[in-house]
């Protein structure tokens, strides 16, 4: 009887290029299943008839934090399509592991959390960081202490419980870029957090360049289309599994619809971060030549964020935007602006808020997808809604010579 050969498909050990990897990681083995599209598990939890070898593998996670082998158990403890976001988002940040909460916030207090039940309460941090992040450190709320610090004094602020060090870069939301290898040198032993939400592993991968931990809040440029929450840290997997504990025992977990959304947004997010960043490295230009601008924030390493510092009121631009949406939040396919000492960063004390740069009359903005010179022309427009001279901003710092700079109440970043 004549059997039909299987032709396996070939096998390659050449590492991928990041585009291919955002559209592959946590999908290759659909093909293999019969598949296309990844299935979404809904399951809260999982049919057992081994009582005995459930309660080994429980027993198992409560001591290591490793993925049970086999099927899953309950939903807290791990899903199936939350973990083919967390493979694909560890290839994609080059990590081991990575780990998947229900936002950014539950993502940082896992962290903290995990560190602090090793006795290390001990935090240094950088200013600025997204707002929630600062008054989570700083108001103490889970039993930590921090010291804060620019980059050329980590080293001196670490301390013997020191658990962790945490810098944003691109900072949020004035874009003051951090150099990643000189502050992971400063920290020795001690594990560098970086929050990767503004670059996304399209622009730069941390870890390459001695981070131990990446954070990101999932909500921004990994869905990408501003319907979709979550959080995620990359890192290796001794700390994933302690990440895993936590969640567990803290239940901050992703929904797995949330998971499906997250795994599809990856597959975009290269194509989506440079068609953004061109126009935002663009808008940037434009708004530095404007008599309108005292002071334009932009990154050297690029990105789809631009902020800048207005002579007028800035709360008449935020009135006076048509196309682009006035709302807090970033990274979605539209354009977003909003002033954050009135939302992100509110809730950061006044003095610490300008200490670290963000003034009364910055705004951010998150470049989307849409047309550049409709862009143009909408901030032109709202610009225009009040033309002040420059007396009117007597405070405001002067110009470099290029024209921009390149790159702390509950708020939403």
């Amino acid at each position: 009887m004549d059997t039909e050969a299987v032709i396996a498909p070939p096998t390659t050990t050449r590492s991928r290029a990041l585009a291919t990897e955002a559209v592959h990681a946590g999908r290759d083995d659909l093909a293999a299943l019969g598949l296309h599209a990844p299935p979404i598990d809904l399951s809260t939890t999982y049919p057992s008839y081994d009582s005995r070898g459930e309660a080994e593998r429980i027993d198992a996670f409560a001591a290591t934090g490793a993925r049970p082998d086999g099927p899953p158990v309950y939903a807290r403890l791990d899903n199936p399509t939350t973990g083919r976001f967390e493979t694909a988002l560890a290839r994609l940040e080059g990590t081991a592991s990575a780990v998947a909460f229900a936002s950014g916030m539950a993502a940082l207090t896992a962290v903290l959390l995990a560190r602090a039940s090793m006795g290390l309460r001990h935090v240094v941090a950088v200013r600025p960081l997204y707002g929630c992040s600062d008054h989570l450190l700083g108001a103490g709320l889970l039993g930590t202490e921090v010291t804060w610090t620019d980059p050329a004094g980590i080293g001196d602020a670490i301390r013997p419980d020191t658990g962790l060090v945490i810098v944003e870069t691109p900072a949020n939301p004035t874009l003051a870029e951090v150099d990643i290898r000189s502050v992971a040198h400063s920290c020795g032993s001690v594990p560098l957090l970086v929050d990767n939400t503004f670059a996304t592993p399209v622009l730069q991968r941390p870890v390459e360049h001695g981070a131990r931990i990446v954070l990101h809040s999932a909500t921004k440029y990994l869905g990408g289309h501003g319907d979709v929450m979550g959080g995620v840290v990359a890192c290796d997997e001794e700390f994933a599994a302690r990440l895993r504990q936590v969640r567990f025992a803290t239940g901050g977990v992703l929904h797995p619809l949330a998971g499906y959304l997250l795994l599809r947004g990856l597959a975009t997010l290269p194509v989506r971060v440079r068609a953004a960043s061109a126009s935002a490295a663009e808008l940037s230009r434009r708004l530095a030549a404007d008599p309108r601008i005292a002071r334009v924030h932009y990154p050297e390493l690029g990105g789809a964020m631009v902020s800048f510092e207005v002579y007028g009121d800035p709360h008449r631009v935020i009135a006076a935007v048509r196309l682009i949406t006035p709302a807090v939040s970033l990274g979605s396919v539209d354009t977003l602006i909003q002033h954050p000492a009135s939302i992100s960063h509110r809730i950061v004390d006044e003095g610490d808020r300008q200490a670290s740069g963000v003034g009364d009359r910055l705004l951010r903005m998150s470049v989307g997808l849409e047309d550049v010179e409709d862009l143009w022309a909408d901030l032109c427009q709202a610009l225009s809604y009040e033309e002040p001279t420059r007396r009117e901003f007597s405070d405001a710092p002067a110009r470099t010579a290029a024209g921009f700079v390149p790159a702390s109440r509950p708020g939403a970043r």
